[in-house]
């Protein structure tokens, strides 16, 4: 059994080898496959056969000539018939997203959310997820898999969410309801998994970028909450148990205003949203705070970029800007040239966009510590 087993896995990583080559470059052949990948033509032409079948690949139609004269067809990532569903559980709205496997958006649809109590919250997604359904239906498109985002440190073994305090909840076990919701409204048997907000949203980022994606990466969120997601040497780092990535809990300010965490002087009591949307609020005092942030997660990190987004920038022009112009002096002090910082490349639909990218991340990557165990807990869960 367990060499039967190894063969499976074997063949789930060469096919996410070529599926990632064709992400990244459009157009190869399957002799060009093999040369890229280091597969035998034999092995390359089996697994594009099987990926034809399923879906995943398509042949662009065009004939070229490969090096020795003869005629090959290129291949691409096949867009008509596969698609993603990313949801974003945020503090004031739920945002679905229809998303095709190359990050375009297919359909968007946000609603407030009505009731922070985690079986009220499942029970609003899956009505909303099952409405996104039925509009890939009608686009003749199949469901590969559910990616949810939420504002709070997720245990990436298990699927708790181990903290979220502005939805008010610790240890909340969100998969099976998720799940069981869905099946209630007739969205039995789909793939769900489970993120935090800020670690969705740079996987959008990094998946969905033009050609290889930039590694290591960052993006940071400042919305009610602040957050950032991480990925660092083609994974997301997530930490032990989930919680990397927390800088919203950074300690900016010793004995600074209270925060909803029970710390005093986190960087979510100066730059959260809730904050810079009340009368008259210091931006340039913000953003400066804003800028340590970014550059102790450049010097922390050194990221190729760093990408920015959520309300507090979209909803204040100058924020953004100015905390870049911190970097940049903190940058010049240290005679060091800038790191890369920019804004959402889906502005406020990035995390919902970054969920949907969560399950191409994990199918892209059968290797990944947790993989078989996410998988295997969503066929539980589907089962039960």
């Amino acid at each position: 059994m367990k060499t039967i087993g190894d063969q499976q896995l074997v063949k789930r990583i060469n096919r996410s080898v070529l599926l990632r080559l064709l992400r990244a470059r459009p157009g190869l052949s399957r002799a060009q496959l093999a040369n890229e990948s280091g597969l035998t033509k034999s092995t390359v032409s089996g697994l594009v056969r099987e990926l034809l079948d399923d879906g995943w690949l398509d042949e662009a139609g065009a004939r070229a000539v490969d090096g020795l004269g003869r005629p090959s067809i290129p291949l691409q990532i096949n867009v008509k018939l596969r698609a993603l569903i990313g949801v974003e559980i945020a503090i004031e709205v739920v945002r679905v997203v229809c998303v095709s496997l190359q990050g375009e958006v297919l359909h968007a649809d946000a609603q407030p959310l009505r009731d922070h109590a985690p079986a009220a919250v499942c029970a609003q997604v899956a009505r909303q997820v099952v409405a996104a359904h039925r509009h890939l239906l009608a686009s003749g498109l199949q469901l590969s898999g559910i990616g949810v985002g939420v504002p709070g440190a997720v245990d990436d073994a298990t699927g708790i969410v181990r903290f979220a305090p502005n939805l008010g909840w610790r240890d909340v076990n969100l998969l099976p309801g998720l799940t069981a919701a869905l099946a209630a409204e007739g969205l039995a048997g789909a793939a769900v998994q489970l993120q935090n907000d800020a670690d969705a949203a740079v996987l959008g980022e990094f998946e969905f970028s033009d050609g290889e994606g930039e590694d290591p990466l960052i993006f940071v969120s400042c919305d009610v909450g602040v957050g950032a997601g991480i990925v660092l040497n083609d994974r997301l780092f997530i930490g032990a148990r989930g919680m990397a990535g927390e800088i919203g809990h950074t300690v900016l300010q010793i004995d600074g205003p209270r925060c909803s965490c029970g710390r005093h002087g986190c960087a979510e009591v100066f730059l959260g949203s809730r904050v810079l949307d009340r009368e008259a609020p210091d931006l340039r005092r913000a953003a400066g705070f804003l800028g340590v942030l970014l550059q102790n997660l450049w010097v922390t990190f050194e990221p190729r970029a760093i990408v920015v987004g959520g309300k507090s920038c979209a909803a204040h022009a100058g924020f953004l800007p100015e905390a870049i112009a911190t970097v940049q002096r903190y940058a010049e002090s240290a005679g060091m040239p800038p790191p890369i910082v920019r804004g959402a490349r889906y502005g406020a639909w990035a995390p919902a966009v970054g969920a949907a990218a969560l399950a191409l991340h994990e199918y892209l990557r059968p290797l990944h510590p947790n993989s078989e165990a996410r998988r295997e807990r969503a066929a539980a869960d589907a089962a039960a």
